[in-house]
């Protein structure tokens, strides 16, 4: 179905006209620019629920002027200046929104801290929501619990960061953001699977200003240790670090441990030892399909680190 110039629901294919007359929700006015379309406007945003009242309260203007632009007299100033203190007092009245309020203010400032869209902020103050509700909030610190639901954002929409990326904006400490994703996750029934370390690759890979074909290798080099049971138990960050290494050694593109934990945000040793087992598991040092100048590298590599 489509609908035509004159809000007629016709069928695009036989021409049928289902519906005419159409209720028209749009404005009644027009406007070709950004500016116009500003002017002319007699609402407010959308309805998110990234805002604690979902923008559905009154805003007042934080400009001394009427609707012409004519500044106000000092009687109308002051009463205008009450009603916007009164405003403000309404929007937080109870502790639940001023809480709700806090928690929110967090997670859009983590948010704009790490670069995440728009609807990961949603998603997080959505599950926010859920945890205020059922009462899961009682007895845990407003930061905290911002920042462990917008780590699980983050796992939901697919976005790549990691729990120390998350707490690095956060403040509070890693252990206590740990222990309250692992409970609210299980209370609210989030069912989220393991991060793939495939997920953290083209940004490591862009960091490091490494071609495709070392991005391509690197999760080849994930999906062959992964098969071998290599991944149980060891963090998906550190598994991606030290693919991501092998890969610019056999894409003879290489960079220093130290480089590639430094672009990770893992140590050294971490990349150190994930490439260590990484090569062991998959026989790279010794494997007929790779060439002896191929071979030498790893076999000298192994032998320094």
């Amino acid at each position: 179905m489509r609908i035509s110039d004159d809000s007629e629901l016709v069928c695009p294919e036989c021409g049928l006209v289902v519906e005419d007359a159409r209720i028209d929700h749009g404005p009644e006015w027009h406007a070709f620019d950004y500016d116009e379309r500003q002017q002319r406007s007699r609402v407010g945003g959308p309805v998110t629920p990234t805002l604690h009242d979902k923008g559905l309260s009154t805003t007042i203007d934080w400009r001394d002027a009427d609707a012409t632009g004519q500044a106000l007299s000092d009687r109308k100033r002051q009463r205008v200046s009450r009603l916007r203190q009164w405003n403000e007092r309404i929007k937080t009245a109870g502790a639940s929104e001023r809480t709700l309020q806090s928690a929110l203010g967090e997670i859009h400032r983590m948010a704009s801290a790490l670069g995440l869209p728009q609807s990961v902020r949603k998603v997080a103050s959505v599950l926010y929501r859920r945890a205020l509700d059922e009462d899961l909030v009682r007895g845990r610190s407003i930061e905290g619990t911002a920042t462990a639901m917008l780590y699980a954002a983050c796992r939901i929409e697919g976005i790549a960061r990691s729990l120390d990326e998350v707490t690095t904006v956060s403040r509070v400490e890693r252990t206590q953001v740990g222990r309250t994703y692992r409970y609210l996750a299980g209370e609210l029934e989030l069912g989220l699977e393991p991060v793939d370390p495939k997920e953290y690759v083209p940004r490591f890979r862009s960091a490091l200003e490494l071609p495709e074909i070392v991005g391509t290798t690197a999760k080849e080099v994930i999906d062959a240790t992964v098969a071998e049971g290599l991944l149980s138990g060891k963090s998906p960050t550190g598994f991606a670090a030290g693919a991501l290494y092998i890969a610019g050694l056999l894409c003879d593109e290489r960079r220093t441990q130290e480089a590639v934990a430094d672009a990770t945000g893992v140590t050294t040793v971490t990349v150190r030892n994930h490439y260590k087992a990484q090569v062991d598991a998959l026989d790279l040092s010794t494997g007929d399909d790779l060439s002896k100048g191929t071979r030498a590298v790893l076999d000298q590599e192994g032998a320094t680190s």
